[in-house]
């Protein structure tokens, strides 16, 4: 806000009085407040701090250690700087005393060798202060309204940090409290220059108050949250001691990304909340006329449209444990990653957690494309890829419907393909055509039948195996998934032939059954199939 003492040098007035620094060169960039013309010898007194003194030394003490003292008094009163005209008291040069004192107390200490009316300075320095002053209330103005904006906005955080670099010219980071950047605007700097081993030097940068500057790293910091919820930090960093108006720029930055957060999680949880809701009565009721505008107002617009049911079901990536997969917070997470990708294919969609295993979602095209679709799916499951716990997700759609009185049909269709979907299949997208006995035998896999069925096939085989330890069922899974094929499936269960083989036999014998009947092995692998939808349901 206030100009420093080498800025105030710089003021006509005072350089015709062909000022020299005699000593405190450190001090050059003090803030000057106040300008005060000091003919009296105990002034250190009266300061408050920032004032710029102005003397002909006619009242300074002619005793070394009363110079001493009269600078010392002057640095602890908080002056910027001391101007003495050397005319009238000290023609030939300043004291030794008082130049050491200035120059241990970092006290700038200017001689000036030409006669200067001080009135005439402190005019000068006084409009140069209220006009200093003016621009930084301008500044702290255009800062409140800038970011009065983005938060009233709910601001993304991209354009929160863009406008702090066009504020302040710097690059800012922000991170989560494990030192994680989750945005960053490098100023046009070089960016792996500005996050080299970001999280080690993060980590070693602590602040105790919400705001601070820490001298060792050089790094502005100010924590981000709300409502006792801090969450990240936002990092300036590789500054030198900031100015008030960074650390404001910073802080209302700050507030705005809180905001952004509260406003967007809440936003989130209400609309997913409706979503749900409309989801809910298609399934139950099918078409309700009340639904149309209701999801044309939450931008989903159904008629004239091709709708299409989407089903997303989370599945344990290899040597992840499947248990602790299916939580809400990660069927929350999956729902927004779904209704993100839809966003960026242009597809306004209904997206919902609807039970503990999946996420339910209704497309809307203007033009179905299978492209579009497939880039969908590809999008959603490199997202659960990419998390923190890695997922794999296995995505499903119904048939394409037109009419509204449809949607139900298309929203079933994409749930029973995707349960019925092999938990182990790598295709990027699954309709029902592509379950085909595996979904038929979903639909049935509550029948008592099928059950007793599958135990009467499989039963004696299952018991060997939780006797002996053996592997029997397996070697029978991976015969039947290849057709038979002996050496294929050999090679799919990692052992040799010659064993493999005798594991066949070994089948053959326990089951009493010839596995070059093609009837016998149909009636196995569907014996399999059910076996595995009854697990996979249960």
């Amino acid at each position: 806000m206030y100009p420093t003492v080498a800025e105030a040098l710089t003021v006509p007035v005072l350089r015709r009085g062909r000022p020299t620094v005699v000593a405190g060169h450190r001090g050059l960039s003090n803030p000057v407040r106040w300008v005060h013309i000091a003919e009296i010898s105990d002034i250190g007194e009266l300061l408050s701090g920032g004032e710029l003194l102005l003397t002909t030394g006619i009242v300074l003490p002619e005793e070394p250690e009363a110079l001493r003292s009269y600078v010392t008094g002057l640095a602890g009163a908080g002056a910027s700087g001391l101007v003495v005209e050397l005319l009238r008291r000290y023609p030939a040069g300043l004291p030794e005393a008082l130049v050491s004192a200035a120059e241990s107390a970092g006290l700038p200490l200017i001689s000036l060798a030409a006669e200067t009316r001080f009135v005439h300075v402190t005019e000068a320095l006084t409009e140069r202060i209220r006009d200093a002053q003016l621009a930084e209330l301008r500044a702290a103005e255009r800062v409140h309204e800038t970011f009065t904006a983005l938060t009233s906005s709910g601001a993304e955080p991209a354009t929160v940090l863009h406008e702090v670099v066009r504020l302040l010219g710097k690059p800012v980071v922000l991170e989560n409290l494990s030192h994680e950047v989750l945005a960053f605007d490098a100023a046009g700097e070089s960016t792996a220059q500005l996050l080299a081993d970001w999280h080690t030097r993060a980590s070693a940068v602590t602040i105790h108050e919400r705001t601070g500057y820490h001298e060792a790293s050089g790094w502005l910091l100010t924590v981000v949250g709300a409502r006792g919820d801090d969450w990240g930090r936002l990092v300036i960093p590789g500054t030198e001691q900031p100015p008030h108006r960074e650390i404001v720029v910073l802080e209302r930055a700050a507030s705005a990304l809180a905001v952004h957060r509260l406003l967007s999680r809440e936003r989130e949880t209400l609309e997913r909340q409706t979503h749900r809701t409309l989801l809910t009565e298609l399934l139950g009721r099918g078409y309700d006329a009340d639904i149309l505008p209701r999801a044309h107002a939450l931008g989903v617009p159904l008629t004239e449209r091709t709708l299409v049911g989407i089903a997303v079901h989370l599945r344990a990536l290899p040597h992840s444990p499947a248990p602790a997969l299916a939580t809400q917070a990660v069927l929350r997470d999956l729902a927004d990653t779904v209704s993100l990708a839809a966003r960026r294919e242009s597809i306004p969609a209904l997206v919902a957690v609807l039970d503990d295993t999946s996420v339910r979602g209704l497309l809307s095209f203007t033009e179905h494309q299978e492209s579009t679709l497939l880039r969908l799916a590809r999008h959603i499951r490199r997202s659960g890829a990419g998390w923190r716990q890695p997922v794999d997700v296995l995505v499903a759609v119904g048939t394409p419907v037109t009419e509204m009185a449809d949607a139900h049909r298309t929203l079933a269709e994409a749930e029973h393909a995707a349960a019925a979907a092999p938990r182990d299949g790598d295709r990027e997208l699954y309709r029902l055509e592509d379950v085909r006995l595996r979904g038929l035998l979903h639909l049935l896999r509550a029948d008592s039948r099928l059950s007793a069925f599958a135990d009467r096939e499989l039963g004696p085989l299952y018991a060997r195996d939780a006797r002996t330890g053996s592997r029997l069922v397996e070697a029978l899974r991976h015969f039947c998934a290849h057709g038979g094929n002996k050496s294929a499936a050999a090679a799919a269960a990692h052992v040799s032939r010659t064993a493999y083989y005798q594991q066949l036999d070994r089948i053959e014998q326990v089951l009493g059954v010839s596995l070059a009947d093609p009837e016998s092995m149909l009636s196995l692998y569907v014996a399999l199939l059910a076996t595995e939808t009854r697990e996979s349901a249960g």
